[in-house]
This record gives C-alpha cells, sequence and structure tokens, in this order.
C-alpha cells in the first residue's frame, strides 16, 4: 500500500476512534492502529481461542488468563495437505503443542516465576505483553504468533526485555523436538514433525534496558521434504504485508469504527484460509475439520461471489478453481453433483443427499463471473452454470418448485423436500445468468422467463402466516418461524417484506443473532448474516443498522472474538472462514445495495442510516476495474459519487434506496 492510501485510511480511523463510545461490557477495544487490544483489567480468569490460517497450515490458539493473571496457551496445529487414513472430510493431520519451554527460562540459575499478563493484541497475528518479577530483576515478555504465509509451519517471536536497574543473567533453553507419526496411519506414509526454539545467544547478560530475540517454530513434512530453515523475521514480514494489503483494498468507512474494524478483520479470516493442495488452490472452512476441501455452500455461495469486490486474486483463482471442481460432475442424465469435494479433490462427499447444491453452486459461479468480469473464465463457467440451472429445471414439482433432499443444514432441522433457500437461489441464479447471458450474447430470455414464473410460485406455495407473521413457512408443512425465511429479501423478494422482517427481530433475534427455529436455543450466523443484508438491501435501514451494530459489538468486543462464527452449540462457535465472507457481504450487497447486471456494469441502492452523514467503500476491485463509491447526505437526499481512477462515472443527488446503474469504462 503506497504512503499517501496509508495515511488517508489512518486519518480515517481515528476519526472514526474519537466518537468511539466504549461499552462498559466489551472485554476489548480498538487501537488507532485499527488492533484489538484487551487490557488486561481484572476480569479474570477468561479464556478464548482464535484460528490463524496460510497456505499449508492452519492454527487454533487457544489462550487463558488465569485468575493471578498467567498466561497459558494450547496449540492446535492442523496440516491440511498432510492426510490421514481414512482419507475422508476430517484426514488433516493434527496435533497439539503447548509454550512449556517458557517456564524453563531461568535468572541467576533460579526460575523465573509466572508472567503476568497485560495486555493481548490481535491484528492478524496473536501478540501478549507480560513482565515477571525475579531475584534478579524485572523483564517484560512480548510475544507474537503467527501462521507462514505460503510455508507449513507456525511461528512464534519472543522479545525479552530488562526493565530493571540490575543486570539480568538469562538462560534460555535451545530445544528441538521431532518425531515421525505412524507411516500407516498417513495417506502419503510418515510425517516428520518438529518443534524448535531457536535462541541466538541461550546465555547471556542483560543490561538495563536491553533486550533480546528468540523464535520457536513447529513444523510438518512430508518424507524428502524439508523445512529446517525458518527464517521467522521474514516469516512475520510475509504475514504482516499480506494482512496489510487484505485491509487495503476494499475499504469501509462508515461512522461507527466497530463496523469498520470487524469489516476489516472479516477480510483477514474470509482470506487466509486458502490452501495450497494438489488440486489447486483451495478455500477451506476451518474450524479443526475442514480443509482441503470444498462445500457448495460455503465455498461456492457464500464466499466465492466475494472475493472479486476485494481483488483478492488468490481468493479468486480459488472461487474459480472450486467451480471447476464442481464441473467435473456434470452428467448428461443430470444426477446431483457433490456436496462437497475432499481431499485435495481425489474425492466426496454426499452425506445429506441433494441439498440444493446445483442450486448453490449456480447463484454462486454466476454472481461470481458477474463480479469478476473476466469474458474468457465466464465463458468456461458458463457451461457450468446452464447445467445446474437445467438441473433444477428438471427437479420443479407440480408446485412449480425445486425439489431438494435437505439443505445447507443437512437435516439438522426439517426442510421437507422442497425449501425455501434452494428455491430462491435458483431463483436468484436464473437473474444472474439472464445478465451473464446478455453480455456473452447467448440465449437468455427463457432464464427471465423462469424467474419471473418462480417468484410467483415462491409466494404461492411457501408464502402464509407463521406464528402470527405474513411471511413463509420453510417448507410444506413447517409451523414454525425459521431463520431462513430471511432469504428472499436478499434476492429482491419483497412480497412479504414487513412480516417477514418483524419476524426476524422481534421473535427470532437474541443476544447471538437469529435462532435457527423458534423455541429452540440454537443459532447459526450465516443466516444471521443473510439476513442481515437482505433487511438493509430491502430497506429496512434503522432495524437493520441497529441489530447489525449490536452483533458485531458482540462478535468483534465480546468474550469471543474477533470473527462471525459457525453455530451454537454445534461447533462451539468456531469461527469458519466464509462466515467472514458473507459479514462483508451485508455491506457491499445490503448497505450499499451492489447487484451485478454485467461483466462490466452493476446496480446499487445505497441505504444511508439516518444518523450518519456520509459513507464509503474506496478500492473496490470488481467487474475488472477499481472504484470508490460515496454516499453523502444533501438535505433530505443523498449525493451519490462513483470514481475510477480519479475519473467520475456518477456524480448525483438520489433519494435513499434509489437504483443506479453503472457501467465500467
Amino acid at each position: 500500500m503506497n504512503m499517501r492510501k496509508s495515511v488517508l485510511c489512518l486519518a480515517a480511523l481515528l476519526v472514526s476512534l474519537a466518537s468511539y463510545p466504549q461499552n462498559a461490557q466489551d472485554r476489548w477495544t480498538i487501537s488507532g492502529n485499527g488492533e484489538l487490544v484487551w487490557d488486561i483489567d481484572g476480569r479474570v480468569p477468561h479464556s478464548d481461542f482464535i484460528e490463524m490460517s496460510g497456505q499449508m497450515v492452519s492454527t487454533v490458539v487457544r489462550y487463558e488468563v488465569a485468575a493471578d493473571s498467567s498466561l497459558n496457551i494450547d496449540l492446535s496445529v492442523v496440516w491440511p495437505m498432510l492426510r490421514t487414513i481414512p482419507n475422508d472430510t476430517h484426514a488433516s493431520l493434527n496435533r497439539h503443542f503447548g509454550e512449556d519451554f517458557i517456564s524453563m527460562i531461568e535468572c541467576g540459575e533460579k526460575p523465573l516465576g509466572h508472567f503476568v499478563t497485560k495486555s493481548v493484541t490481535l491484528d492478524g497475528t496473536f501478540k501478549t505483553e507480560e513482565t515477571v518479577n525475579s531475584a534478579g530483576g524485572t523483564l517484560s515478555l512480548s510475544r507474537i504468533l503467527f501462521p507462514s504465509v505460503d510455508k507449513p509451519a507456525f511461528c512464534s517471536k519472543y522479545v525479552l526485555k530488562n526493565i530493571s536497574v540490575n543486570e539480568m543473567k538469562l538462560e534460555i533453553p535451545y530445544a528441538s523436538i521431532s518425531y515421525d507419526t505412524p507411516a500407516p496411519d498417513g495417506a502419503y506414509g510418515a510425517y516428520h514433525l518438529t518443534n524448535e526454539v531457536i535462541s541466538g545467544r541461550p546465555n547471556l547478560t542483560l543490561k538495563p534496558g536491553e533486550e533480546c530475540t528468540f523464535y520457536s517454530v513447529i513444523t510438518g513434512a512430508k518424507e524428502g521434504e524439508d523445512f529446517s530453515e525458518i527464517d521467522v523475521e521474514k516469516e512475520l514480514s510475509a504475514r504482516k504485508a499480506l494482512v496489510e494489503e487484505w485491509r487495503s483494498e476494499l475499504v469501509l468507512d462508515t461512522p461507527d469504527p466497530v463496523l469498520n474494524a470487524m469489516f476489516s478483520f472479516a477480510k483477514i479470516r474470509a482470506s487466509e484460509s486458502i490452501f495450497k493442495t494438489k488440486g489447486g488452490l483451495m478455500h477451506g472452512p476451518g474450524g479443526e475439520s475442514y480443509y482441503a476441501a470444498i462445500w457448495a455452500n460455503d465455498q461456492a455461495e457464500y464466499v466465492g461471489p466475494f472475493f472479486p469486490f476485494l481483488g483478492y486474486s488468490i481468493g479468486n483463482e480459488a472461487s474459480f478453481n472450486a467451480y471447476r471442481h464442481f464441473a467435473r460432475y456434470m452428467n448428461v442424465n443430470y444426477d446431483p453433483v457433490p456436496s462437497s469435494i475432499i481431499a485435495e479433490g481425489v474425492d466426496v462427499w454426499n452425506g445429506a443427499g441433494d441439498r440444493g447444491d446445483a442450486a448453490m453452486l449456480a447463484y454462486g459461479a454466476s454472481r461470481f463471473a458477474l463480479a469478476l468480469g473476466d469474458r474468457m473464465k465466464t465463458e468456461e463457467l458458463w457451461v457450468f452454470i446452464e447445467w445446474c440451472l437445467e438441473y433444477c429445471h428438471r427437479h420443479i414439482n407440480a408446485d412449480g418448485i425445486v425439489l431438494s433432499d435437505s439443505d445447507e443444514l443437512e437435516g439438522r432441522f426439517p426442510s421437507g423436500n422442497a425449501n425455501l433457500c434452494t428455491s430462491t437461489l435458483y431463483y436468484d441464479a436464473l437473474n444472474s445468468a439472464a445478465y451473464l447471458g446478455k453480455a456473452l450474447g447467448k440465449p437468455y430470455d427463457i432464464y427471465v422467463l423462469r424467474a419471473k414464473m418462480l417468484s410467483r410460485n415462491i409466494e404461492k406455495y411457501f408464502g402464509t402466516n407463521v406464528e402470527g407473521y405474513d411471511t413463509y413457512r420453510y417448507y410444506n408443512g413447517n409451523e414454525k418461524l425459521r431463520s431462513w425465511i430471511c432469504i428472499p429479501l436478499t434476492a429482491g423478494i419483497f412480497d412479504r417484506r414487513n412480516g417477514t422482517l418483524n419476524a426476524l427481530f422481534d421473535k427470532l433475534w437474541t443476544g447471538n443473532g437469529l435462532l435457527s427455529q423458534s423455541g429452540t436455543t440454537t443459532y447459526w450466523d450465516r443466516s444471521t448474516l443473510y439476513a442481515l443484508r437482505g433487511a438493509f438491501f430491502a430497506g429496512d435501514t434503522q432495524r437493520a443498522l441497529e441489530h447489525l451494530s449490536s452483533y458485531s459489538r458482540t462478535r468483534l468486543l465480546g468474550e469471543h472474538v474477533p470473527y462471525a462464527v459457525e453455530a451454537w452449540p454445534e461447533g462451539s462457535q468456531r469461527q469458519l472462514s466464509a462466515e467472514s465472507g458473507l459479514y462483508c457481504r451485508i455491506f457491499t450487497e445490503g448497505m450499499f445495495g451492489i447487484r451485478p447486471t454485467g461483466l462490466r456494469s452493476f446496480d446499487f441502492s445505497p441505504r444511508l442510516p439516518s444518523g450518519w452523514n456520509k459513507m464509503s467503500l474506496r478500492d473496490i476491485k470488481a467487474f475488472a476495474s477499481r472504484f470508490n463509491i460515496e454516499v453523502e447526505r444533501d438535505g433530505d437526499a443523498l449525493r451519490v459519487k462513483v470514481t475510477t481512477f480519479g475519473k467520475s462515472l456518477v456524480n448525483k443527488k438520489v433519494r435513499s434506496g434509489d437504483k443506479i446503474s453503472v457501467r465500467m469504462e
């Protein structure tokens, strides 16, 4: 990122933080440069976890600050490409490591004792500041934990500083532990694991104010691979540079620093969880369970349409690769495609039958293709999109609704044999296919007609009163409100807008987002994120903002931070990566209302909340261009500007929610 852009981003952040109201229940604060900081303030013990990923490793850092303010860390290190037997969905090698060597450091031939944790900081790495008092004096300890960008290594950097008035004689252990996993347990034989502490000066004397640095590296490798020479400083620089790249593209600037910061963090989680498999780059959910594999919902539907807006080339490549992998399973009989392609692309999982996967794939691939703006790639995807749409068409029932065995919840809640999600995704995909067909010079009128007919059928089949709300039943026979009644709003179906929004926010909303079904305690963030996007897109701006602000504050500054999660109680709120992509889409497609209409064109309908004077999305990379959208209050109307490389494409006064059409030059 160039210096001018860095200064502008920092200035915008400082302005927003000036009015940042700290909540007494917040555990974390947002620093002046966008980090999350927990200053240990006596509210201990407290424990949490965060997942961080690189192209060849992922690690869940579980940490606890105990009642005496000492820090305990457990590292659950996952190597997605070190496959185990059986080589199924969950067959990524996973081992736990501690940091017990810290307790082996001695001063004056005596153990230091326990360090007192002063702060924990999250910024794409995991950092702590600690102190310890010993007989010889006082030391501070700074830790930075992070994954390598492109190697199967998880790294830690430690800086000890003498902050007392006396010289301190230290003994820092040099340790190297290695072992091989059993060859019969590995799909590629035995794997060599190492945990090494690298100390430049194991015995040294620190004068007051002096410091020393040492490192630890955990690696995993196949036979014949050598990752023994890891330069931790270079790895740290690479990680910081990549995080800065994500933060500096697709920049959200609103008067609410919590939304700005969570959007920035969501870009990290959505982008980092991409693995370099033998089947090409594969975005993976993570969560210690789902790696080197792709799903029709998580990768194709949720996060794939987001990456063109961020412009992250590896994210775009991984998304395109996912659609190509699924396209391998097109067939002349129109049998279902698998729900998931696993084990680096060599096997499939289809345990829930047809979940409406073809609708998910058509929806995601068509929105991705439109936003990417690459004609050659779109031509390749077109055949697959057409196949998925035809599959859905062939599974229309007598009521004009798409049949499927289940939905993305895979039977956790009932979905009948035809559910609202599948038909709505198909509807949206038909509209996208019409735009694509027109852009490519392909026949597309049939998709326009089918979309219109399906919209009427969705109303006839699903539209009804449920628990006193004029909304949708999720399937035939459904008598309980379900969180996925939100999905028609995201597709621009507003027939039951008011009843649906009331049901979502008055009946299903909790402190952790939406209940999956009324009368239960289960929530999945994915439907909450869809609902917030749909509420903005439908124009319920103030209520959407109220609930988005509450949700974001909980996820960013509360007890489990800093990302959107999968579910509760299942998964214990794992930070699966595609949900963070859905969080970003609340703003791109909801608050700013961007709807791709061609390879170089889009409509958008910005919703500026009444308490805000302006908002912007800068450095958007979609539609084969780079552009900014700025929205500013102008009396009772809005002044909307779209610029690209300093050139104005739109500069007009509109009403909130008005549709503005843009064609990139």
